[in-house]
């Protein structure tokens, strides 16, 4: 499993409208192959940051499937306008075999 990781700075006073878009975006991103779990937190000493965690099957279910879809363009469309600066991601796997 693969753990998609991306701290989102947003727009300072967009923190309302980047919730309410991102609860719509949430469904497109749970629909795709390989998709496992999502967990977004907004941080406490900064209110206009979140943290991104996504579980993916694999990490060509998150780099190639979702970013090469059609679905990822609606993703996109009502995400990125958000963001300043524009987020880093990064993948983890983990190293504890349950």
């Amino acid at each position: 499993m693969i753990l998609e990781h991306a701290v989102l700075d947003v727009v300072q006073g967009e923190e309302q409208r980047f919730e309410e878009a991102f609860d719509r975006a949430q469904t497109i991103i749970a629909s795709m192959p390989g998709f496992r779990s999502l967990r977004l937190e907004r941080c406490v000493e900064t209110p206009s940051r979140y943290l991104l965690l996504v579980d993916w099957d694999r990490l060509e279910d998150h780099t190639e499937g979702f970013r090469g879809s059609a679905e990822y363009e609606e993703w996109r469309r009502l995400l990125h306008h958000f963001y300043d600066p524009f987020p880093t991601v990064e993948h983890y796997e983990s190293l504890i075999r349950r």
